[in-house]
């Protein structure tokens, strides 16, 4: 082995090996080897970290009928002060990013492979929280970003929770990592507000405190849930008396349930319509026409979930379930997509509280997974209605803890500027701010400065996102400058300017254009080309 190494090596060296000396770039490319069993280090990675056998000698391996063929070392990483490397300024090129994860790209300049990985950054110090922020132009590869992300992240163990798929985006990835695709809307699959969803399992196991515990966790989000759903069905945020007014009949409503998946939204509504006491006393009434007329428009605004737009969808039992161990999960909304936007709102926060309940759940009986959320959208939720930011951002601010990377994506923060009060805006603005990794594609110079204000870019950063916006000509046939181009930021270090090719594979499962792909040019435009180059 000693001999093998030294092959080819200059005489001296040699030489000096016969009596233990080892050059220190010897030791450096013995450092890369051991540094290569590392399992998240991949064989595409440069040459310095591929597995196993020995550093070619520098003359490199003598091939029958091709010569030699140069080995070219990766070069040695080295560290000082400014004193002692100013006479080395400028440098010639910039340190190598090093960065681990998901293989998604190439470096722009120096072509080094680029990885995306937010737990793996978070335990290598990188960031410090696991959240990511996507923004660019539409078609500039928003969800390809996602999805490469996604079905890498998969492939490390984790489970993907896509929490309403409004245009079916992911149901073709989701299906061919074999994992389950639920549309939901009327006729097709329902979403019970007030389920407890994979959380039943783990309170049936639980005993003691630990039972007592989950079952809380549980109500408050139900009670959560549905003050969403009223604020979006018309109501104002609930004061004191009227969220212990809907604590008091959603238990009501749990004591009297008889089906063993628990209440629906119609027996809340039925003990409301009855008022026992229990409830008389929260909204201090002696008769029963007094009770009705103080609690009529509580009482209206919830029987609109049953009666209303979203009649079907959330007034009865969920109607699928999952296994715990399925690589991925999509809630497809294509089917309501293009109801009003109180519709979809309370679709879009039905489907994230039903995937919230699965990550307490895992929690809950010890087999935690980590899991990545992408949360396309999520701007026609949150102005739905005042305060529905606050639930969206306490989620947020759990992800690190539970183990969750959740991806939010957007086209414009002009699309934060449309929630309704002044505080929601802050709050939105202040979650966008505050996600670990910014991912940016090309934008034009109005927005980049809405960005600027939240992420600081360099002027050559700003330079580069603004000329991948559009193509520089009119010519059809020219590809986006800026598809598949993304800089990837993290606090105030330089960008990572990354190109992006997908496999044949990929550009199947990750086209967003499928509605026109059956357009073809027309043979008069055919009959013109073939005319003139005749």
């Amino acid at each position: 082995m000693r001999a093998d190494r030294y092959a080819g090596a200059p005489l001296v060296e040699r030489l000096l090996a016969r009596i233990g000396v080892t050059p220190e770039y010897r030791k450096h490319n013995q450092a890369a080897r051991d540094l290569s069993e590392d399992s998240a280090i991949f064989d595409h990675m440069p040459a310095g970290y591929l597995h196993g056998g020995e550093v070619p000698p520098a003359k490199g391996y003598n091939e029958p009928f091709g010569g030699y063929q140069p080995n070219i070392d990766r070069g040695a990483l080295w560290q000082g002060t400014t004193a002692q490397l100013a006479g080395l300024y400028p440098f010639a090129a910039a340190a190598g990013a090093q960065v681990r994860g998901v293989p998604f790209g190439r470096h722009l300049h120096t072509a080094e492979p680029i990885g995306i990985d937010p737990a793996q950054w978070l335990k290598d110090g990188l960031v410090t929280n696991t959240g990511i922020w996507c923004q660019m132009q539409p078609g500039a590869g928003k969800s390809a970003f996602s999805k490469r992300l996604g079905m890498g992240l998969v492939g490390y163990g984790f489970m993907m929770l896509v929490p309403g798929d409004l245009k079916n985006e992911y149901t073709a990835l989701v299906k061919a990592m074999a994992g389950d695709v639920f549309e939901l809307g009327r006729g097709l699959h329902s979403v019970n507000p007030l389920d407890l969803g994979v959380l039943r399992e783990a309170i049936a196991a639980a005993s003691g405190a630990r039972k007592e515990q989950l079952l809380e966790t549980a109500r408050s989000r139900r009670l959560d849930l549905v003050e969403a759903l009223l604020v979006i069905g018309g109501s104002k945020r609930l004061d004191p008396t009227w969220r212990l007014y809907l604590a008091r009949a959603v238990d009501l409503a749990d004591q009297a349930a008889t089906d063993p998946r628990g209440p629906v939204i119609p027996d809340v509504l039925r003990v409301m319509n009855v008022g026992p006491q229990a409830l008389h006393d929260v909204v201090v009434t002696d008769d029963d026409f007094t009770y009705l007329r103080e609690t009529r428009d509580f009482r209206n605004t919830l029987q609109l979930m049953v009666e209303g737009p979203i009649r079907g969808i959330f007034d009865r039992h969920s109607s699928f379930d999952i296994t715990r161990d399925t690589p991925a999960i999509s809630l497809g909304l294509q089917a309501i997509e293009r109801d009003s936007a109180d519709v979809v709102a309370a679709a879009m926060l039905c489907a994230q509280s039903w995937c919230s309940s699965v990550i307490d759940a895992q929690q809950a009986v010890g087999k935690r997974r980590n899991i990545y959320m992408p949360r396309d959208e999520m701007w026609r939720a949150l102005r739905a209605g005042s305060g529905l930011v606050e639930l969206m951002d306490r989620g947020s601010r759990m992800d690190r803890n539970d183990g969750v990377v959740t991806g939010y994506f957007t086209h414009s923060l002009t699309d934060l500027d449309a929630l309704p009060t002044e505080s929601d805006r802050a709050k939105a603005k202040g979650l966008a701010a505050r996600n670990g990794i910014k991912v940016y594609g090309g934008m034009d110079h109005a927005e980049l400065k809405r960005v600027h204000e939240i992420s600081p870019l360099t002027s050559r950063e700003r330079a580069l996102l603004a000329s991948w916006q559009a193509p520089p000509t009119w010519v059809p046939g020219q590809a986006h400058p800026g598809r598949g181009k993304y800089v990837i930021k993290s606090g105030s270090r330089l960008g990572l300017p990354v190109a992006v090719t997908l496999t044949e594979t990929e550009k199947v499962l990750y086209d967003t254009d499928q509605a026109f792909s059956d357009i073809t040019r027309s043979d008069v435009v055919n009959r013109l080309r073939s005319t003139a180059a005749a």
